[in-house]
């Protein structure tokens, strides 16, 4: 629903994300008792989740979203996130970044480079963009072949995922004492984790049910 895609999540009635241009909202019949909507993130879980346990929380949640893009070798209307929330007595910005940097460092190896930079959501307060060092140049910007790295963009840094600390706003909406409380929550595209991780170039391919590419991931 519109409550927990986006009015618990502290984003406003007519914030431009809750447009159906963005969004797709479903044709029900005169007389529903309220709108229904495809998810647009996996962050609703962190209210569901929250409205049914008392801190502390910590949870990891894969799942399908929707959004109405033009598909496109980066953009799909269907594609996957992993939501991280994590909710105690005593949790800082310094337990986030080590948890993010360890996942990272896992996933990329040990070499790869990280940074913060300041952004805004609504549901996070103070709100980042996490990015890592190009992992197909090294970190450079150059290709191999002594051009611009195509990945990057000549950047050197690839736009991981956002995240932040949890607004104490959104605690109001699950009865948690935000005085009392503190956490950290992250949306991490899965899709665009295998494209970086593997050299994928076009997003689609994960959707065409293509038995040579699935078979490349046991």
């Amino acid at each position: 629903t519109p409550y927990y895609n986006f009015e618990a999540l502290n984003i406003p009635e007519f914030h431009p994300v809750r447009d159906d241009m963005d969004t797709f909202y479903l044709d029900l019949p005169k007389g529903a008792p309220e709108p229904l909507l495809l998810r647009t993130h996996t962050s609703p879980m962190q209210i569901r989740t929250m409205e049914k346990q008392k801190p502390p929380v910590r949870v990891i949640v894969p799942g399908k979203v929707y959004r109405r893009d033009n598909p496109d070798a980066t953009h799909s209307f269907i594609f996957h996130q992993v939501e991280g929330l994590a909710v105690d007595t005593d949790i800082t910005f310094c337990d986030f970044a080590g948890t993010i940097e360890y996942f990272v460092k896992q996933f990329f190896g040990p070499s790869v480079k990280t940074r913060f930079r300041p952004s805004y959501f609504p549901f996070t307060e103070p709100s980042v963009e996490f990015d890592v060092s190009c992992p197909f140049c090294g970190g450079t910007g150059t290709a191999a072949s002594g051009g611009t790295c195509s990945k990057c963009k000549g950047a050197a840094w690839i736009e991981l995922f956002g995240a932040g600390m949890v607004d104490p706003t959104v605690y109001g909406f699950v009865n948690y004492d935000a005085k009392r409380v503190s956490g950290f929550a992250f949306g991490i595209g899965i899709d665009r984790l295998a494209m970086l991780k593997y050299g994928i170039d076009d997003i689609q391919v994960f959707f065409q049910n293509d038995v040579r590419f699935l078979c490349q991931f046991p």
